[in-house]
């Protein structure tokens, strides 16, 4: 059960969006009532937003729905916090790839030096009950990645869709200016059928360096 003490947070530079209106009253409510443990905890549900407005916005990374272990999940697809150990076996994978394509890898699970940088680690679905992965994938959420995905196809991102899942929302990006990349999901089920090798990294740097923008800096927080 959410604690309804520790108030969920709109995160301002979205709040425009349909969603917040029309869907997440239902959606708040049902978490309220709902007896499991909720993940993540509720400030940090919307932390992949907080984290990166649309403006700012340079690479969307859209992942499934949060780690469902207690203590993983701090809002932001992929990431855990810092102190986990060992890393959740997709993010390891990515962590393989990022080694073999750059040649080094953060020191830790924790990616919110990423969206500092313009990435957006949006889980299209934002909550899931602990121990119970993929419970909450038609809670509601899926409008939510539809609209962000939509209010970002107005100007060119980088888009790293991993896996059937996320690949079913670009049908929201209609402007052919992207740069999008569609591979495996980096589970160790599916790795191996595509995501190895996919460089996707140094591809999303030289394409930001032909648009005159800056690289991510992938694996060092500073």
């Amino acid at each position: 059960m959410q604690d309804n003490s520790d108030q969920v947070q709109i995160p301002q530079a979205w709040d425009h969006l349909p969603f917040f209106t029309e869907d997440w009253p239902q959606i708040s409510a049902k978490l309220a009532n709902d007896d499991h443990q909720i993940l993540p905890p509720a400030h940090q549900i919307f932390a992949a937003l907080d984290a990166c407005a649309p403006l700012a916005c340079q690479v969307v990374i859209l992942g499934q729905d949060p780690y469902p272990t207690p203590g993983h999940a701090h809002g932001l697809s992929f990431s855990v916090e810092p102190t986990v150990r060992p890393l959740p076996r997709s993010l390891n994978n990515i962590y393989k790839e990022m080694q073999e394509d750059l040649g080094a890898i953060p020191p830790n699970g924790d990616l919110r030096f990423w969206a500092n940088q313009g990435v957006l680690l949006l889980n299209s679905a934002l909550t899931v009950p602990a121990g119970e992965a993929g419970a909450h994938a038609k809670l509601g959420w899926s409008k939510l990645t539809a609209q962000v995905m939509a209010e970002l196809d107005t100007s060119p991102r980088a888009f790293l869709l991993w896996g059937k899942h996320a690949q079913g929302f670009a049908k929201h990006l209609s402007a052919p200016h992207h740069l999008i990349i569609e591979t495996a999901h980096p589970s160790p089920l599916s790795a191996r059928r595509g995501f190895f090798g996919s460089r996707p990294f140094s591809r999303i740097n030289e394409w930001l360096k032909q648009l005159g923008q800056s690289p991510i800096n992938w694996t060092d927080p500073q």
